[in-house]
Order: structure tokens, then sequence, then C-alpha cells
């Protein structure tokens, strides 16, 4: 604000030596001699106003500018956080979700082949002896099947991962479009 007052003032002054250093007749060109130094110095003094106006807009747009860089870039950092957070707490949910479900299958199996075991052995000490061993001859090869089912896909993922993928390719000359006769 301080940059006007000076340009206010300096119009003033002028304005103030202008009338006091003319005639005390003003008539005709006389007027003239005063209107034309004035009408001068407002034409001079409102193009210094609108340079500093100017000037003043460029510097706040900038900063302006600036200062939306700087939230936006901002605003794109917490949103990659944000978004590493859920995706690394969705992988832990899925793996705990996994354990859980692996856990109980597990558990379920043991269970069925605990039971079967000890059914054949109570049937083995109440003396239905060949159903006892049946019982628990059957229980043993289901287990046995289970586990090497298990051990077999465990290998089939591993070796299927091992091995490259092979990638058909056609030749050059057939995938290059046919150029036009003239």
């Amino acid at each position: 604000m301080l940059k006007y007052l000076l340009g206010i003032l300096l119009v003033q002054i002028v304005t103030v030596v202008l009338v006091l250093l003319a005639p005390s007749d003003l008539q005709g060109l006389g007027v003239l001699r005063l209107i034309i130094p004035l009408l001068f110095v407002s034409f001079i003094t409102a193009f210094w106003f609108s340079s500093l106006a100017q000037h003043l807009r460029k510097d706040e747009l900038a900063r302006v500018k600036d200062k939306f860089a700087r939230e936006r870039e901002d605003l794109r950092v917490k949103a990659e956080r944000a978004k590493t957070r859920v995706v690394k707490q969705a992988q832990q949910d899925i793996a705990k979700e996994a354990r859980s479900t692996h856990a109980k299958a597990n558990f379920k199996v043991g269970a069925t082949f605990a039971g079967a075991v000890g059914f054949g052995s109570l049937l083995l000490l109440t003396q239905f002896l060949t159903i006892g061993v049946v019982l628990l001859a059957t229980s043993g090869g289901a287990l046995g099947g289970y586990l090497y089912r298990g051990k077999k896909l465990k290998n089939a993922l591993v070796s299927s991962q091992d091995q490259p993928r092979i990638i058909e390719q056609k030749p050059a000359e057939e995938s290059r479009p046919k150029q036009l006769k003239q």
C-alpha cells in the first residue's frame, strides 16, 4: 500500500506546483498549459500503478501456485501411504485367514484319523480282531494317501514354477502388413 501512497502524494505535489506556477488569469491557452501537464502526470501515474498491480498479482499468483503444488504433493503422498497401508493390511488378513483355514482342515483330518484309530483299537481290545485290524489298516492307508497327495501337489507346484514358459513366436514376414502395389 505504501507504494501507491507515494504515487498519490507525488501527483498531488505536482498538481499543487503546477497550479501555483500557473498565471492568475487562466484563459484560453493558459488553461491548456495547466491541463496538459496534469494529464501527462496522471497517465504516467496510472501506468505506474498498473505496473505495480500486475507485479503484485503475478507474485501472489506464483505464491498460490506453489502453495497448491505443495498441498497436491502432500495429498499424493498421503494417498500412497494409505494405499500401501490398506494393501499390507489386506495381505495380512488373507494370510491370517489362510492359516486359520489350513489349521482347521488339518485339525479335522487329524481328528478323523485319530477317531478311526481309536475306534479300531477299541475293537481290538473288545475281541473284534478282524474288524479292528481292517479299520486300523484303512485309516493308516487313508492317512498315507492324504500325505502322499499333499506331497505330490507340493512337488507339482514347485516344478511348475521352476519351468520357464515357452512363448510361440511368428516369423517376422508373416506379421508385417503387405505393401500395396501401385
